[in-house]
């Protein structure tokens, strides 16, 4: 069988994702295990020396192989998900969970790596190499290498455990997302935006034609491109309480027994913290923070609560204004979970006068690609051109990004959602630059995926504000990877990189969609293609900080959530009970008692945020202060751009993130970036 997975071709060339087939990954992983186990007995032989070259030649470049595979295989499971795929994804799966376990704790390999690190050799080696050493011997500890006998197949019994469950609880958000569907005739939806009711309207053709249902005008589902519209515009209450329980109660004990991520998350938080006393630790939240900047549960917590102390007073008048407005505008004396969404559009259009439907007609894909790519162009020197490429689906683009002619990095551009496909945004690697040890230059290619609302009827595919602030995010991550410019792969791009400083590019190149200078070169009218007119753009940035408080209290909760659940000993038996004590001291909207939002929580559950969902207002905070740096010196400023490219996104993890910081500011981060641009400048609400 001709292999796409096994292709000998491949360091050279990319994966083949569109021949990749389910019976491809068995034998494949099989094969590359042999291999990389192979490689573990030869390195740690006595008569391979303590040499950092000699060993990555012997041990980095099967585990490459082997990881670079896996990986395509992985990301397949999740944007092309079959039950075929599944099923060979799920058999390989406990075989990889156990062959890395084992590598993250071989002693004998461990002991090859202190040598190595000890060796006058050592001392020779370049930053970013005794890095890779540094990082190499504090993950053996944290992977138990220390440990001996029953504590040391208890751990890897724990690792092989939590990523089965870590898979079935993304099986069952995706199952439980992919199979709500319910039907609505068109004034049901009345005040929908008419491009969703014309996507709704397909599938709802589609499901006649198969016998799903009988003469049905509107399918809705709960993909965020049908889901998040009808929250915000339909009048109907009825049906805005339908998809909001339908959506906050997926895979939970609230629907069907077997797609119920309960047990799946008391199982999840008990192994995280056995496998914490296991090392030592209080707590699975005190081994998380191990190779992060954040010192300690207690540091992360009293950052949140500061957070709170400053945010929530904005929070407070934010709901106490909505309230009002409901019952006085919308005929709604008490606001309800399901009303919130809707409410708060109405109120946005009735104080700024536009809505996000308005401005969307100016957001067509095309535009806004093309726009991104010049800006990319021009702050980081760079150029972005199509090529052709072996891809997973028919909507996915794949491009190139050089200088001066020579290639730096590819990426795949996959955007719309469809089923099979999990819900979200994200960026990962498909390769790592590396300089191999055979010697040649291996370029990065990143994937890039979102979940946009296709084109309908002829015209091109209309983004959100929101969902080009997404594009723009998710691109920052792909930036961090592409543009490396450090040659050992173990802190090359986002490797290496502290895990709550990993959101730093994403999250500043989400600014630049704020910008006027920027926003022309971004929108052209659906049907006249005129930009955005500036009184539109004076709204939208007039509504910026709409409801900021209540934004910012929100995820303050979502942090501390997985902050508490990760630190106390007896979470498992209290996961609802701790989300309904944070929710009290931190929200200012409580929801139903029905609400299961944790339970489709992929980011802490099946994701790498457990005990780290803080990060994303850490990083915020650096991220806002690196903006500052364009404020004070020009939106599409090259110098600056170059700065920061240098300093940070071509640095990667080969030194830590705060030295990187403040290489590219001169200084530490401050708080008060973030609180300005948020509108919270000032310690309370006037």
């Amino acid at each position: 069988m001709n292999n796409p997975l096994l292709d000998p071709t491949i360091p050279a060339n990319l994966p083949r994702y569109g021949a990749i087939l389910p019976e491809h990954v068995a034998p494949a992983m099989h094969a590359l295990l042999a291999d990389a186990e192979a490689a573990l007995e030869r390195a740690v032989d006595p008569a391979v020396p303590a040499d950092y070259d000699a060993m990555s030649a012997v041990l980095d470049v099967a585990i490459e192989r082997l990881q670079r595979a896996w990986g395509a295989v992985g990301h397949l499971n999740a944007v092309a998900d079959t039950p075929a795929l599944r099923a060979a994804y799920n058999e390989s799966l406990p075989l990889m969970t156990a062959f890395f376990t084992k590598l993250g704790a071989d002693e004998r390999l461990f002991a090859k790596y202190k040598a190595i690190a000890a060796s006058p050799a050592a001392q020779a080696l370049g930053a970013p190499r005794r890095k890779v050493l540094d990082n190499a011997l504090r993950d053996f500890v944290l992977s138990g290498a220390d440990l001996r006998g029953d504590a040391k197949l208890r751990f890897a019994a724990i690792q092989e455990r939590a990523a089965a469950l870590g898979q079935s609880f993304r099986e069952n958000v995706l199952d439980a997302t992919d199979q709500f569907t319910t039907f609505a005739t068109a004034d049901e939806l009345d005040g929908v935006p008419a491009d969703v009711l014309a996507a709704t309207r397909v599938t709802a053709e589609i499901a006649t034609q198969a016998g799903a249902a009988a003469n049905a005008v509107h399918r809705l589902t709960l993909h965020a491109p049908v889901y998040l519209p009808v929250m915000q515009y339909a009048h109907n209450t009825a049906l805005r309480q339908t998809l909001y329980t339908a959506n906050t109660t997926r895979a939970s004990d609230q629907g069907p027994p077997e797609r119920d991520n309960s047990p799946v998350m008391q199982e999840l938080l008990q192994l995280r913290h056995e496998e914490a006393s296991l090392l030592g630790h209080a707590s699975y939240a005190d081994v998380s923070l191990v190779p992060k900047m954040a010192p300690s549960p207690a540091l992360v917590i009293a950052f949140l609560q500061e957070l709170t102390q400053r945010a929530r007073p904005y929070a407070e008048r934010d709901m106490t204004q909505l309230r009002a407005f409901s019952a006085a505008k919308l005929g709604m004396p008490e606001l309800k979970a399901w009303d919130v969404m809707y409410a708060s559009e109405r109120l946005k259009e009735a104080e700024y006068a536009f809505s996000d439907q308005e401005v969307k007609q100016y957001f067509t894909e095309p535009r806004v690609l093309d726009g991104l790519f010049r800006i990319v162009e021009t702050v980081f020197e760079v150029t972005i051109a199509p090529e052709e490429a072996d891809v997973w689906n028919p909507a996915v683009r794949f491009y190139r990004v050089s200088r001066d002619s020579a290639t730096l990095a590819h990426f795949y551009l996959d955007t719309y959602a469809r089923p099979g496909k999990q819900p979200g945004a994200w960026m990962d690697d498909a390769r790592i630059r590396w300089q191999r040890p055979e010697g040649s230059l291996q370029t990065p290619a990143a994937t890039l995926t979102c979940n946009f609302a296709p084109p309908v009827d002829g015209k091109p595919a209309l983004l959100t504000h929101d969902d080009v602030i997404t594009l723009f995010h998710e691109f920052g991550h792909g930036l961090h990877l592409m543009l490396s410019q450090v040659d050992d792969i173990g802190v090359s791009g986002l490797s290496g990189v502290e895990w709550d400083a990993v959101e730093l590019p994403s999250q500043f190149m989400e600014n630049f969609c704020w910008e006027w200078e920027v926003l022309q070169k971004l929108t052209a009218h659906v049907d006249t293609g005129q930009p955005l007119p500036r009184a539109l753009y004076d709204k939208m940035t007039a509504a910026k900080n709409f409801q900021s408080g209540m934004q910012t209290v929100r995820q303050v909760e979502l942090a501390l959530f997985d902050m508490r659940i990760h630190t106390e000993a007896d979470a498992h038996g209290k996961i609802q009970s701790i989300l309904d004590d944070v929710r009290r001291q931190v929200a200012v909207v409580q929801p139903p008692a029905f609400n299961r939002f944790q339970h489709a929580f992929s980011h802490i559950f099946a994701g790498g945020y457990a005990a780290g969902y803080y990060s994303y207002k850490w990083a915020e905070v650096l991220s806002a202060d690196a903006w500052s740096a364009f404020e004070e010196e020009g939106t599409l400023s090259i110098p600056t751009g170059r700065r920061l490219r240098q300093e940070v996104l071509e640095r990667g993890g080969s030194r830590s993130a705060m030295d990187n910081f403040k290489a590219f500011r001169g200084r530490e981060p401050s708080l008060d970036a973030l609180m300005r641009h948020q509108g919270m400048d000032l310690p309370k609400a006037a």
